[in-house]
């Protein structure tokens, strides 16, 4: 299963490992390119020199393409494009906020610019400032998320845009991947389902919630002030609801309160394995999600899961 952004990336596989913050380090990223895969770091708000580390550990690992996710809003963010620059690093993919200040210096170093987008107006945005590819992410994913699901958004941004397309968010198996591709995408970001492969090193607290979720055990905390994010529920969960319902009575809600509750939140659910006040996130499709599994079974049931509908459906209509 060859596509435009295998070609581009020199990937055997058009699977992408999302780049979750205090979760995709070197161990994880190294064992999904080894595994056919685009394995990627989060810079997160990660230090220039804690990054570093995790790049030449992952050197170390694998001597195929990998990525580096760089959050623009992160206070390092400029230290961070510093860094991809020096150490060579093939691909970049860019979220929370717009790469275009530093798209030249990207090109200059031969590095291929893959933006995460929620819409079709940032797609055609990101197209037109130089950006090889975007990943449209839909509201089922966990983390950070959008307003728009990904079965909506996909095929509009394919219709969009002439660079290639990773569909991401809600594609918990290869029957997800077959529909991503049937709309149009390229190739499929997996976020959730990594968290609890064996080369994650999360806390066993955080993996141990993932794979007892049921479909309706994640929920979405902050939906009218701040970022929306979407977690498995929890004591702190709940503190967001009840935050957020006092502060919709308030002529002038106090944003900082929200701040406040959220500050070291992911820390403390992947570090520390606080599963009551730690913010647990994951994708709608943790309910699918059985065993812990390696990164290469991972990525080799979806792309025999996807061969296999794929070719029965062919067989079906023919």
């Amino acid at each position: 299963m060859q596509s435009r952004i295998c070609e581009m990336l020199g990937i055997k596989y058009p699977i992408f490992q999302g780049g979750m913050a205090w979760v995709a380090d070197a161990s994880l990223a190294g064992a999904v390119c080894e595994a056919g895969g685009l394995g990627i770091i989060a810079g997160g708000n990660a230090p220039k020199d804690v990054v570093r580390a995790e790049i030449r550990k992952i050197k170390e690992i694998t001597d195929k393409p990998f990525g580096v996710n760089i959050m623009l809003l992160s206070p390092h963010a400029q230290d961070i494009v510093d860094l991809v620059c020096e150490e060579e690093v093939p691909v970049v993919t860019t979220g929370a906020g717009n790469p275009s200040k530093h798209m030249t210096r990207f090109k200059e170093h031969k590095i291929k610019v893959i933006p995460v987008v929620p819409s079709v107006a940032l797609g055609m945005r990101m197209e037109k400032i130089g950006a090889d590819a975007v990943i449209v992410e839909g509201m089922e994913a966990g983390g950070h998320i959008g307003k728009l699901t990904t079965m909506s958004i996909v095929p509009q941004v394919v219709d969009a845009l002439s660079i290639p397309v990773i569909a991401a968010g809600g594609i918990g198996d290869g029957r997800g991947m077959a529909a991503a591709l049937m709309l149009g995408a390229d190739a499929v970001q997996i976020g959730t389902r990594f968290l609890v492969a064996k080369e994650c090193t999360i806390h066993e607290n955080y993996k141990a919630r993932v794979l007892k979720a049921r479909d309706i055990d994640t929920v979405v905390t902050c939906q009218h002030f701040g970022h929306p994010v979407r977690t498995i529920k929890n004591k702190l969960s709940k503190e967001y609801d009840r935050l957020e319902i006092q502060e919709l009575k308030q002529e002038e809600p106090d944003l900082a309160k929200f701040d406040e509750l959220g500050q070291g939140a992911l820390r403390k659910a992947v570090v520390e394995g606080d599963t009551d006040y730690g913010s647990i996130m994951a994708g709608q499709i943790a309910g699918l999600i059985k065993k812990e599994e390696t990164a290469a079974e991972i990525i080799d049931s979806y792309m025999s899961e996807t061969k296999a509908i794929i070719n029965d459906k062919f067989n079906q209509w023919n």
